[in-house]
């Protein structure tokens, strides 16, 4: 919902709403990668075994698995908690609460969207190993 609000804002509020001095890098969202997502994807984000032997989805393939476009809509749900509902917490928890903070202006399907720095590395992290 938090992402849906912002569509109807011009580019100019959407910037004016994120102080930003520098965009986050790839290199800031591996960092966060190696912090938090570890554990249940891996560090080469290829996926592992959770308990009850599922595995943990390859993120290097999310690109191929959504017809070569990259969903950076549904990514950011995914990662934040919003799109909870196809998986039980103990299989991808909620990270909305690590992800407060300074917003950047983020593209998302066409439209300029104030969103958690933090989440907007993770998601620029996950876009730059897509197909590695």
């Amino acid at each position: 919902m938090l992402l849906k609000l912002y569509f109807a804002l011009p580019v100019a509020a959407v910037l004016a709403a994120c102080a930003v001095d520098a965009m986050p890098e790839p290199s800031e969202g591996e960092v966060l990668f190696a912090e938090n997502c570890t554990s249940c994807h891996g560090r080469d984000a290829r996926g592992g075994i959770l308990v009850g032997r599922k595995k943990a989805p390859n993120l290097t393939e999310i690109t191929a698995r959504h017809g070569g476009v990259f969903p950076r809509a549904m990514v950011m749900s995914q990662i934040d908690g919003y799109g909870r509902g196809k998986l039980p917490r103990e299989q991808m928890p909620e990270f909305g609460a690590l992800l407060a903070g300074e917003q950047v202006p983020v593209e998302v399907d066409g439209v300029m969207t104030p969103t958690p720095r933090s989440l907007a590395a993770l998601l620029y992290y996950l876009e730059s190993i897509q197909g590695s």
